[in-house]
C-alpha cells in the first residue's frame, strides 16, 4: 500500500464551495438588450478588475428566516437550481439583497404593491454591506414584500476545482423595475454601466474588458434575443456547469459548453492581474 503524505494531499483537495447568487438585470434599448455591468476593483480577490453582473455569496441568517414573499415559493426554486428548499429561499434573498447592494435597485414592494424608494433606505444598504443588518430583518422593519415573482432562473456554474477561492453560483434573469435607477455606489467596482450585450460581447473580443467564462455565456444567450419580453419568456433546462480543467495549461486548459467560441474571440487577452 502506498502511503499519502497528509500535507500534500491537503494542498491538491479543491477549496470549498461556497454559494452565490448572480443576477442579469435587464432592460430594452434601442440597441437591443441591455445589461447592468460592472468591472470590480482590482484589489478584489476574486474576480479582480474583470467585468461582471452584481451578485455575492448567501448570507446564512436567511435559510429559514421568516420573509414576505411574492412569487413562486423556495420548492419551486430548489427545483430549477437543484437545491434543497431552504438554501433555495436564501440564494433567491442573496439575488435580491446583491442587486440592492450592489447597485442600488430593490426587487420589493410594500403592502400595496409599490417598490420602495432606493434613496430613502441609504442607511439600510449600507448596514446590509457591513452585515450588521439582515436581510430579513431589513424587510420586515420596512414592512417589504420580497418580489420573487420578478427574478426568473438562468443558469448554474460552479467554479473549477483548481482555483483558490470557489463559487457554486445560481444565475437570475431580472427586468430593470420602472422608476428604479443603477448606480455604482459600490466600493467593489471602479466602473458600471449599462450597455448592450452584444456591445459588452464585441467589447470583450477586442480587448477592452476580460469576461470570465460564466459572465461570457449569459451575455451571449442574452445577445439572441430581441426583447427583454421573448427573453423572459423563454425556456431554460438548467444544468449545473463545472468546467474541466486541464492541470498546468491555466485559463486555455477549461472546458465547458461554448469554450471553442470563448477561446476563439479571446484573441491574445490575459486576464487582469489580482492585486493582494
Amino acid at each position: 500500500m502506498t502511503s499519502t503524505d497528509p500535507a500534500t494531499e491537503a494542498v491538491s483537495a479543491p477549496a470549498p464551495l461556497r454559494d452565490a447568487a448572480t443576477v442579469v438585470l435587464v432592460r430594452d434599448s434601442a440597441d437591443g438588450i441591455e445589461v447592468f455591468l460592472q468591472r470590480r476593483v482590482k484589489q478584489m480577490a476574486f474576480a479582480g478588475g474583470m467585468t461582471v453582473f452584481p451578485g455575492g455569496g448567501v448570507d446564512k441568517r436567511d435559510v429559514g428566516a421568516h420573509v414576505a414573499w411574492t412569487g413562486p415559493d423556495a420548492q419551486w426554486w430548489a427545483e430549477r437550481f437543484n437545491a434543497e428548499a431552504e438554501l433555495a429561499q436564501a440564494l433567491v434573498c442573496a439575488a435580491v439583497r446583491e442587486t440592492f447592494e450592489e447597485c442600488g435597485v430593490l426587487l420589493a414592494t410594500t403592502a400595496d404593491g409599490a417598490f420602495a424608494d432606493p434613496g430613502t433606505l441609504a442607511d439600510e444598504r449600507k448596514r446590509l454591506v457591513e452585515k450588521s443588518l439582515s436581510f430579513a430583518e431589513f424587510l420586515t422593519s420596512r414592512g417589504l414584500t420580497l418580489r420573487a415573482d420578478l427574478l426568473s432562473p438562468l443558469a448554474h456554474w460552479i467554479t473549477p476545482v483548481n482555483e483558490k477561492r470557489r463559487y457554486d453560483t445560481r444565475f437570475f434573469l431580472a427586468a430593470m423595475p420602472e422608476g428604479q435607477h443603477a448606480d455604482a455606489e459600490t466600493s467593489e467596482a471602479e466602473v458600471a454601466d449599462w450597455i448592450a450585450a452584444s456591445k459588452a460581447l464585441e467589447l470583450w473580443s477586442s480587448g477592452k474588458h476580460f469576461l470570465l467564462p460564466p459572465t461570457w455565456a449569459q451575455l451571449s444567450y442574452v445577445s439572441g434575443f430581441d426583447t427583454v419580453e421573448q427573453l423572459l419568456a423563454a425556456e431554460r433546462s438548467i444544468s449545473p456547469i463545472l468546467p474541466d480543467i486541464t492541470p498546468g495549461a491555466g485559463l486555455q486548459g477549461l472546458s465547458f459548453p461554448g469554450s471553442d467560441d470563448y477561446f476563439r474571440t479571446l484573441g491574445d487577452q490575459k486576464p487582469p492581474e489580482i492585486t493582494l
